[in-house]
């Protein structure tokens, strides 16, 4: 399943391909200590390149269902992978799906996020139709409550002992929502 690239200063943004396995061993490695508690399933999931090479494989399973959709940030100059961004928990009754963002730290700082996840924004309600996104987020994670306000999401409120660290901390998260038409 391939897609078209959406495309910003000198990255783009495409699906996840079985082919970017080594690069994307490489960055959640890298970034593995500061991914662990809220990227549980990833870091838990990709420990091993073994594990890896499974982990992707799944996910582009669900890609073919219809059920995930994992994509890369890529710097064009590069072609390092600088960030990861996704639609998981997705519902095609509403239709909605929650999305979830990380970036390559050496990248993190440099307004990268907020382009890519603007970008991304309307690029799912335009290719898959979406009424609603949104994303949940712990409220110490400052950069992430940034981003999704600067792109228009509202906060929705907060849900208590909603998510569980990968220390078994159970931690309140608070919801932001977009709909198509904000």
């Amino acid at each position: 399943m391939h897609s078209q690239k959406m495309t910003f200063d000198h990255y783009h943004i495409r699906l996840l391909e079985l082919s970017d396995l080594d690069a994307y061993y490489k960055m959640v490695s890298t970034n593995r200590e500061r991914l662990e508690d809220f990227f549980t399933g990833t870091t838990s999931r990709t420990k091993t390149y073994a594990d890896t090479k499974m982990f992707l494989a799944e996910m582009l399973e669900r890609t073919e269902r219809r059920e995930y959709f994992p994509y890369l940030i890529l710097d064009t100059k590069t072609n390092d992978i600088v960030g990861f961004l996704d639609l998981k928990n997705v519902d095609w009754n509403i239709p909605k799906t929650e999305m979830g963002l990380y970036i390559d730290e050496a990248y993190a700082g440099k307004g990268i996020s907020l382009r890519a996840f603007k970008l991304f924004c309307k690029h799912c309600f335009d290719t898959y139709n979406f009424r609603k996104l949104f994303l949940r987020t712990h409220s110490e994670n400052h950069p992430a409550r940034a981003i999704a306000e600067k792109a228009g999401f509202k906060n929705e409120g907060t849900i208590r002992c909603d998510y569980k660290t990968t220390k078994g901390e159970l931690v309140d998260l608070i919801y932001y929502g977009k709909l198509n038409d904000d």
